[in-house]
């Protein structure tokens, strides 16, 4: 069973930093490149950072470029987001997920991350 657990969000001010977690299982996780997603209210799913099966390769969306950085552990099946100089417009529910598995269907519950004074 493919699952995907998060977790480190939480309430930050503008200008601070978190890091989350995503806890993968059920596939061979250091064999599938990773992407981090972020979810706000009203707003559809976006991709935020994506990091490739050996984490040679990384790649990020122009908004979070130079603030967030992913990495992966693959002997903990653990991929990485940290986030510094956080924004109120990086408020959002965070997810992971590898882009090569079928689409949709195998969604965590996400981390919530709020930036807000």
């Amino acid at each position: 069973q493919v699952q995907f657990v998060e977790s480190g969000g939480g309430l930050v001010q503008p200008g601070g930093s978190l890091r989350l977690s995503c806890a993968a299982s059920g596939f061979a996780f250091s064999s599938y490149a990773m992407r981090w997603y972020r979810q706000a209210p009203g707003k559809e799913r976006e991709r935020v950072a994506f990091i490739s099966s050996s984490g040679g390769t990384t790649t990020y969306a122009d908004s979070v470029k130079g603030r967030f950085t992913i990495s992966r552990d693959n002997p903990k099946n653990t991929v990485y987001l940290q986030m510094n100089s956080l924004k109120p417009e990086d408020t959002a529910v965070y997810y992971c997920y590898a882009p090569s598995l079928p689409a949709d269907k195998y969604w965590g519950q996400g981390t919530q991350v709020t930036v807000s004074s």
